[in-house]
């Protein structure tokens, strides 16, 4: 058992990190560096992100991360900024430079061996070289991750697996929104989100070797998955459909106003076949939600017997976070590499500080 405080920088500190923050301060933690290239928050108190007393740690320009990292020696970097492994490649190559565990919130990093290998790859072996633990997670791991495979596991028999996830992409900051087509013209949508969609086979795995694809989110879960219930993958297929509203609807988050029928976010179907005749199809919306909107997440798994399971009104943001500081432990216990959390213990609630449950 670790005798000290676990020691963590917050990489990003946006409207996750207010979450982030608290949970590692009240699970036990010490947060001992914060790093941005937002210039209204360098230089800043975490405390005025993430509210309450004066906490002694300064934000830190992301051009002196190395310099800070070197300094302050943390157990474990929390990277809470994009949403495509691309995008937070700096942040996971640093840590994996310095031999610096890291969790990130990003979406594709939970399991982005089926969308960018060649950068996954890249990352995996200077972790493996210094000794430390990359790992994505957040709501997928549990709620699109563990509860589907622990109800499989009491399933005699599957054919197929169904899944749908809605959330407000006002939630999750401009990245996400952008990265869903959120204040799109349906024109477009079409050419910058769904193009991609139509392409053949052999022509969306040369972008994925060349690290440009951009998967939605239920492409690397239904990756998850299958590696989870040991299925082996024989296709998937990706369609991205933009979602409307009847009204102009205000965006926070993007700094606009989407108009009547442009598009608010996508639908992202997934649909993957395996050798053993299991088929998962997955479904995530992510838009600009009108009034009358709300997170839901309904699963169905088929063959004997059928079994559904539905969450309505998740606190998504909250519950994403909780995850990456319960993931804590595991990573810093886990394997050197790059891990996606199928191969980490289960998840588990943190009733004592995370410390106590660190390897020694």
């Amino acid at each position: 058992m670790m005798k000290r405080p676990v020691r963590v920088v917050q990489y990003g500190t946006g409207k996750m990190a207010v979450y982030t923050m608290r949970y590692v301060y009240e699970k036990g933690g010490e947060i001992v560096g914060a790093i941005d290239v937002n210039p209204k928050v360098i230089g800043k108190d975490i405390s005025q992100v993430m509210g309450g007393e004066h906490k002694g740690v300064t934000i830190t320009d992301a051009k002196d991360a190395e310099e800070l990292l070197k300094k302050v020696e943390p157990d474990i970097v929390i990277v809470t900024t994009m949403s495509l492994l691309k995008d937070i490649e700096d942040a996971f190559m640093l840590c994996a430079k310095l031999g610096i565990n890291a969790i990130s919130t990003c979406e594709e990093a939970f399991f982005p061996f089926n969308s960018n290998p060649t950068l996954t790859e890249k990352i995996d072996t200077l972790a493996k070289e210094n000794g430390c633990t990359i790992v994505g997670s957040g709501y997928q791991d549990i709620y699109w991750g563990e509860l589907i495979s622990a109800i499989a596991a009491s399933t005699h028999k599957i054919t197929k697996i169904t899944g749908s996830s809605s959330y407000n992409v006002e939630d999750y900051g401009i990245a996400l929104a952008e990265a869903h087509g959120a204040g799109l013209t349906l024109e477009e949508f079409d050419k910058k989100i769904a193009s991609i969609d139509r392409m053949s086979d052999e022509e969306r795995q040369k972008i994925i070797n060349s690290g440009e694809y951009a998967p939605s989110y239920m492409w690397n879960v239904n990756g998850w998955l299958c590696s989870k219930l040991g299925l082996t993958v024989t296709s998937q297929t990706q369609k991205c459909v933009p979602q409307t509203h009847n009204g102009d609807i205000a965006s926070s988050t993007l700094g606009m106003t989407v108009k009547s029928g442009d598009a608010t976010g996508m639908s992202a179907v997934v649909t993957t076949t395996t050798q053993e005749g299991i088929t998962i199809e997955s479904q995530c919306i992510g838009k600009v939600y009108a009034p009358e909107d709300y997170d839901k997440n309904e699963w169905t798994i088929e063959g004997e017997p059928n079994t559904t399971i539905v969450v309505s009104r998740p606190n998504t943001v909250e519950l994403t976070c909780a995850t990456i500081v319960n993931r804590i432990p595991d990573v810093i216990n886990g394997r050197p590499g790059y891990v996606s959390t199928d191969k980490l213990a289960e998840l588990q609630y943190r009733v004592k500080p995370l410390n106590e449950y660190v390897q020694d």
